[in-house]
């Protein structure tokens, strides 16, 4: 059923959710994991931009992952006001 380097999709899914667990950017946030076929789609808001990369990082190098889909939402930029 699976290859030599596949991971089942329940398994991966559960190192995926304790690998952003473990970034501490998770953790501010709200992101959601989904796994298909050893494709991450990564989901939820940002609390800041500056924590997409991280994330996007640790989870690219889950053994078994084999491609990341990037969906997650960040804050939209402040302009700022001139008094």
């Amino acid at each position: 059923m699976f290859g030599r380097n596949e991971v089942p999709d329940r398994t991966l899914l559960k190192t995926v959710n304790r690998r952003l667990d473990r970034t501490g950017t998770g953790s501010q946030s709200r992101v959601i994991a989904a796994v298909q076929r050893g494709a991450v789609t990564l989901t939820g808001k940002l609390q800041y931009e500056n924590q997409r990369n991280p994330i996007l990082k640790a989870i690219r190098t889950v053994a078994g992952v084999r491609q990341v889909i990037d969906q997650l939402q960040s804050p939209p930029k402040r302009v700022p006001q001139r008094p």
